[in-house]
């Protein structure tokens, strides 16, 4: 499975933004998928974003859509989260993810083979 090192979070006042970047190294020739996900005071870890490295496909949760976008850059393995318009709900713990299926990336979250450390997001109102 691959390492994967989160940098970016921070503090931010609503309606700032924040870029969020995941490095991968390792075993990072099995990777296909990588994706974010977050985890708020209280709640369980929920999906974000992800993207297919060969494709390009990408999907969203729906309290994101249209605010944050997912890219990645293929030749430093590296996967970005770029978070406009933020608000006090998507304070959380972000996490990086990454497998080798897409399928499992946005389905069966359980089931994915490398997570990172998390970075902290805090969005004050």
């Amino acid at each position: 499975q691959a390492q994967l090192v989160e940098s970016g979070g921070g503090l931010v006042q609503a309606g700032g933004s924040l870029r969020l970047s995941c490095a991968a190294s390792g075993r990072t020739f099995s990777i296909d998928a990588m994706g974010w996900f977050r985890q708020g005071p209280g709640k369980e870890r929920e999906f974000v974003a992800a993207i297919n490295w060969s494709g390009g496909y990408t999907s969203y949760a729906d309290s994101v859509k249209g605010r944050f976008t997912i890219s990645r850059d293929n030749t430093k393995s590296t996967v970005n989260l770029q978070m406009n318009s933020l608000k006090p709900e998507d304070t959380a713990v972000y996490y990086c993810a990454a497998d080798r299926s897409y399928t499992r990336m946005i389905g069966i979250p359980s089931d994915i083979s490398s997570w990172g450390q998390g970075t902290q997001v805090t969005v004050s109102s």
